[in-house]
């Protein structure tokens, strides 16, 4: 029993991050997603054993508890496990992040989500937890299960202090073996009975690396839909000719805005006469440099005028493979029920047919996701821990 490790995973979106624990051996009870398109991709990627394990809807409603604590109940009997070994939590960011410029005042109660999945592990008592969020996550302002307004950081403690050591940090996941540079708040926590230390369990610290050394090698693409033929996820995102001008005329490091020439500068035309775009944020229209650490990937990393999604050489936004590699998405990953190789063989207009159909949420969900390599050390620490305690 104690060879067979398990975890669950909630609000997992596509299953990039806790694909790790796959990745480590482990072995998925249940995972939670509200969004059945990005529930599916992990279904094409066999995440879970039994595709009950596949829980498409609101965890903060009693039916989507039961239904995950009957898989629980399910796994007891038919796999023999005693407990649950490990409950990772990624709840939605937009409430904390500060990038977020669209806060509503229903944020409290998005944040109170976390609160729902502190009721998740007080109920099932996991031996270990993991909250992956913001850097701000913790002093984040949630309503919690005693209906009092506080930070994060005061429910999680209020909550499972006498039950839990757990510790939580801020680091950027560029120096701990992501290719991305990404801050974020880790929380790991081991229940008071399990021998093991929290902090040993977070990622080791590496060197960073640069764009030059990550994706450097793969095929320059100068054309608008240009495929590489060996990779399919790895194209041309096109967009309008007319912005063309202003991201050939941008230098590494530099913003279209910055551009010397009016013509070279984001602009539309009105009654025949240029009218310059409102410069938002310092990273929109700004070309990558070689030898920087690859960004933060956001969301809508499809757009030029984004922050920071302009190729360091091609003038086009990042493609979908080159966002995998930063984010350590293993090659083998699957977007649809298609290989990689049944997708390189399709005629040119079907590629371009599935990208149209794929992209936004191939792109959205790398954007949303915890960097696959961070999950999978934790998942091996957790490994080689439990298999020394045999």
């Amino acid at each position: 029993m104690k060879n067979k490790l398990t975890y669950i995973s909630l609000f997992s979106s596509a299953g990039v991050g806790c694909f790790g624990f796959k990745q480590a051996g482990f072995e998925c009870i249940a995972t939670n997603e509200l969004i059945k398109r990005r529930l599916d991709v992990q279904r094409f990627n066999k995440k879970c054993k039994y595709d009950s394990g596949y829980i498409c809807g609101d965890i903060t409603r009693e039916e989507t508890k039961q239904i995950l604590f009957n898989e629980i109940a399910f796994w007891k009997s038919k796999e023999n496990i005693r407990e649950v070994d490990v409950l990772i939590v990624t709840p939605p960011c937009q409430g904390m992040s500060v990038a977020n410029h669209k806060k509503t005042n229903n944020e409290i109660v998005r944040n109170s989500l976390v609160v729902e999945s502190i009721k998740i592990i007080k109920e099932i008592r996991p031996r270990f937890f993991i909250f992956e969020n913001v850097p701000s996550f913790l002093k984040t302002i949630c309503t919690d299960i005693d209906k009092k307004d506080k930070p994060i950081s005061a429910a999680i403690k209020d909550n499972l202090d006498n039950d839990y050591n757990y510790i939580g940090e801020v680091i950027n996941f560029k120096n701990y073996g992501s290719n991305s540079s990404r801050n974020r708040t880790l929380v790991i926590g081991v229940r008071k009975d399990v021998n093991c230390i929290a902090s040993n369990l977070f990622p080791n610290y590496t060197n960073d690396k640069t764009l030059k050394e990550t994706i450097g090698n793969l095929m320059s693409l100068t054309e608008p839909y240009q495929f590489d033929p060996n990779d399919a996820y790895h194209f041309f995102r096109g967009y309008s000719e007319r912005m063309r001008r202003w991201i050939a005329s941008t230098p590494e490091g530099r913003s279209a805005f910055d551009n010397k020439n009016i013509e070279d500068r984001p602009h539309q035309i009105k009654d025949g006469k240029i009218v310059e775009n409102v410069k938002k944020n310092s990273d929109k229209y700004t070309r990558l440099r070689w030898d920087s650490v690859g960004p933060c990937i956001h969301t809508r990393n499809d757009q030029l005028a984004s922050q920071n999604t302009v190729h360091p050489k091609d003038d086009r936004v990042l493609s979908i493979r080159e966002l995998m590699v930063l984010m350590t998405i293993p090659e083998d990953f699957k977007w649809s029920e298609l290989s990689l190789s049944e997708l390189n063989a399709m005629l040119y207009e079907d590629k371009r047919a599935y990208i149209r159909k794929e992209e936004i949420k191939i792109r959205q969900s790398i954007g949303e996701a915890v960097p696959t390599i961070i999950f999978k050390q934790i998942a091996k620490k957790i490994k080689e821990w439990n298999q020394n305690s045999i």
